[in-house]
């Protein structure tokens, strides 16, 4: 059975990646099981820079395939910001909460129908050998007025959800693990790796 590692510290997201990938016939592996992986610095522009930085570097160190994914937040009001640095909006050791405080500070006074708003997930996936391959998934919504629900992470309690009237922390984990940008990608990826493997197998045969 194919190996790969998904290139993420972060328990939550790691939690949910295990849960969009769980069908796929591949033995998965986190940077819980390398303790001595290095740390790897976003410091790209983009989300797909990012990502693929991880991934690379990643397959590099545990010689095997990786997935990384990076997320940025549009704000339409603010120009397109926090974009690839939504992680870091309020500094470079903020919380999610002091993310979420300086986003709906900054949008005070803005009314809602100007609030719009989308999360953009890029997933990265490096092959030891240096092949890789990214995809892109895309969940539209506007930015509420308050923060609600506990579900969730980063900026979910402010991103609401037109389709359901609720922000993403409202949200069942099964509900968002189905609609989310971050599903969306990785939806993709899975796909993606699939192909990747039946092709290795027909070349190994």
């Amino acid at each position: 059975m194919m190996q790969i590692v998904l290139a993420t510290k972060n328990q939550h997201k790691k939690q949910e990646l295990v849960t969009l990938l769980q069908d796929l016939n591949v033995s998965i592996r986190t940077l819980d099981d390398y303790p001595d992986a290095p740390d790897v610095v976003e410091d790209g522009d983009t989300c797909e820079a990012n990502a693929m930085k991880k991934a690379v570097e990643i397959a590099r160190y545990t010689g095997l395939p990786a997935v990384a994914d990076d997320t940025g937040l549009e704000v339409d009001a603010l120009g397109g910001r926090p974009g690839a640095f939504a992680a870091r909006y309020a500094g470079e050791h903020a919380s999610y909460e002091d993310n979420c405080r300086k986003l709906l500070h900054e949008l005070r006074g803005v009314p809602p129908a100007e609030r719009g708003a989308r999360f953009v997930t890029v997933a990265a996936i490096a092959f030891p050998a240096g092949e890789t391959r990214s995809v892109q998934g895309v969940l539209e919504g506007s930015i509420a007025e308050e923060a609600t629900g506990s579900h969730g992470f980063g900026y979910d309690p402010v991103f609401l959800v037109p389709e359901y009237h609720q922000t993403l922390a409202q949200l069942s984990p099964d509900v968002k693990n189905r609609i989310s940008h971050r599903a969306r990608a990785f939806a993709q990826a899975k796909n993606l790796l699939q192909h990747l493997m039946m092709e290795r197998k027909s070349v190994g045969a």
